[in-house]
């Protein structure tokens, strides 16, 4: 722990668990202040809720439900931040979802839900963050696309339209915000152990097989990427998608 964050404060989304979980656990180590933004309290994989153990930690972090696809809970989550803790440094759009289905198969329903989730909430998200962050003239977003916002994966016409669009939306907000002193960057993670890739099975094991440091990435691997988007190391870094991955897409 070397306080990169101190003084900060940050939204993570889909902070209960898996990416979101180890993210937020990880700003709080560096001193950051962390609203925890998710549906639920319990982490998907078990164990005590995020915020609960970061207190217990000695940390800072506060519990606000939120469903991302509505446009009023995102605004809660920053406006109980800023209410909280006196402003909005870092907002992490982390909350996704995959369904792995042939586009034969789709339905409307089903695209409905998952853009809901992966693209309505990045972008109100981001919306939401930058309304704050104009205002302050400073600020992180980081954005959480996936390999499947610049490869094709099995199945996942869905998911990777979604994570395409995060990923271009990333550098379209990027080139927005500058001026104001707003940073917007995407983390581009191959498979990570998270509960969502357990449930993917054999597309999952596929591409650890194709991976060439030969295993899946851990959660805290992760956060440790976005920690470095959302401190002042990152500075000169906006507009960029971080490919996470064990070099699979190479």
């Amino acid at each position: 722990m070397t306080g990169r964050l101190d003084g900060k404060a940050a939204v993570v989304t889909g902070g209960s668990s898996g990416n979101g979980r180890a993210i937020a656990r990880r700003f709080a180590e560096e001193g950051a202040a962390v609203t925890v933004a998710d549906v639920r309290t319990d982490p998907r994989l078990g164990g005590e809720p995020t915020h609960e153990a970061i207190r217990d930690a000695g940390g800072d972090a506060q519990f606000v439900q939120t469903d991302v696809t509505s446009i009023e809970d995102l605004r809660a989550a920053v406006d109980a931040t800023v209410d909280a803790y006196g402003s909005l440094d870092v907002m992490v759009n982390n909350a996704g979802v995959e369904r792995q289905l042939p586009i034969t198969e789709a339905t409307a329903d089903d695209f409905e839900w998952l853009m809901g989730i992966n693209v309505r909430g990045v972008y109100f998200g981001c919306q939401a963050a930058v309304e704050v962050m104009r205002v302050q003239g400073s600020g992180s977003i980081i954005n959480m696309s996936s390999i499947g916002g610049i490869r094709g994966l099995e199945n996942s016409s869905l998911y990777c339209t979604s994570k395409g669009a995060v990923t271009n939306l990333t550098r379209q907000v990027a080139v927005e915000t500058g001026p104001d002193g707003v940073r917007v960057n995407a983390v581009n993670p191959g498979i990570i152990e998270t509960a969502m890739t357990k449930e993917d099975g054999d597309t999952a094991g596929g591409l650890v097989a194709q991976t060439p440091l030969g295993r899946a990435g851990q959660p805290e691997e992760v956060a440790e990427v976005v920690l470095f988007l959302a401190s002042d190391e990152s500075s000169y870094v906006t507009g960029h998608n971080l490919v996470v991955d064990g070099g699979v897409t190479a």
